[in-house]
């Protein structure tokens, strides 16, 4: 499940944390998509991936660089590729915050509520605490909690 963190002082020194997510995707994950990222893509951003680099847009069929993705896409596909980093939620929509609350690996960093409305479990993370919530209201409480 996903893990999260609301304070990068949380973040374990051992887990690189990636702030720019439109720059990493560019330089690292564009290089691993696969049929896998399919899938994401179509869920967040509607449109469909066409070949290695490329995407179909949902407009008007033209097709594009799969850098034209959203910011949000580009953020899931990184957390799903490279499980082991933690990434920035900030520039997440909902869209792109349903499908990375339902991944099974994967770390993400935000400082204040990123969360869809539909989730299951995630793991959070504030200091040595680390606990399993599945509630919307809980994880609101949470995230809202001072330390």
């Amino acid at each position: 499940m996903i893990t999260i963190y609301k304070d990068k002082k949380d973040i374990p020194q051992s887990k690189e944390y990636v702030e720019l997510n439109d720059v990493f995707f560019n330089k690292n994950t564009v290089l691993e998509l696969d049929n896998q990222a399919k899938d994401i893509i179509e869920r967040i951003d509607a449109t469909e991936l066409d070949g290695k680099f490329k995407i179909k847009s949902k407009f008007s069929g033209v097709t594009l660089d799969v850098d034209c993705l959203s910011t949000g896409c580009k953020t899931a596909l990184n957390v799903f590729y490279f499980p082991e980093k933690v990434f920035c939620l900030k520039e997440c929509g909902d869209n792109a915050l349903e499908v990375l609350y339902a991944f099974k690996h994967g770390s993400v960093y935000s400082d204040y509520a990123l969360m869809p409305f539909d989730m299951t479990e995630v793991q959070v993370c504030s200091g040595t605490e680390k606990k399993m919530i599945n509630d919307y209201e809980e994880l609101k409480e949470w995230w809202s909690d001072e330390e």
